[in-house]
């Protein structure tokens, strides 16, 4: 990681700006010093330092709604610090999603996080993990998976029960992204062809 330059305000603080790592929505915007940034770095619950209250403050210390981090990213000149997180609960004092009033709702982000979870998952190869297993089966099983569940959800449309209706979806969606990972085509390349076919 690229080291932040603390220096370059006479208050050693650098914004810092709050990202859900799931739907890419702006959260809120904070400053860290040198010690906050480490706090946080180690405990991986995001902690600034309160320019209202002359300390250090872990988001969520007293509400209960911590910023849980996922990953830190430093701009392009060092004084700028981009953190992706998993809020847990309301972010803003005022109970709203985000410090910008709007709702953490877009739930469609959730897919390209999802498609980076099933690319990690096919890299460790762990014992434990349903997907890896998948992918240690080939091809040939990862298509057969995405056939049974398509079938699932023609049985279930035909039916009135939607929340089974919506698993099944779920479960087809999901095999489909782990299709396209097994043949290192990306959910990019796909969503092109039926943007060439909008227009």
């Amino acid at each position: 990681m690229t080291n932040i330059d603390f220096t370059k305000s006479a208050d050693g603080l650098v914004p810092v700006i709050v990202q859900d790592f799931a739907s890419g929505k702006v959260l809120m915007l904070g400053y860290m010093n040198q010690e906050a940034f480490n706090k946080t770095t180690t405990e991986k619950v995001v902690t600034f330092y309160s320019r209202s209250k002359q300390r250090l403050w872990t988001k969520g210390e007293t509400s209960g709604h911590f910023l849980h981090v996922k990953s830190v990213q430093i701009d392009c000149d060092q004084d700028t610090i981009l953190i992706k997180a998993q809020p847990q609960g309301a972010v803003c004092h005022t109970g709203a999603d985000t410090c910008f009033g709007e709702k953490n709702d877009d739930n469609l982000q959730f897919i390209s996080y999802l498609c980076d979870t099933i690319h990690a998952r096919r890299l460790e190869n762990a014992k434990e993990s349903y997907t890896a297993h998948l992918f240690r089966k080939g091809i040939n099983k990862i298509a057969q998976k995405v056939g049974e569940e398509a079938v699932e959800v023609v049985i279930e449309a035909k039916d009135s029960n939607d929340d089974l209706f919506k698993a099944e979806a779920a479960d087809l969606l999901f095999h489909y992204l782990v299709l396209l990972e097994a043949k290192n085509i990306p959910l990019a390349d796909v969503i092109d062809v039926l943007k060439s076919r909008h227009q």
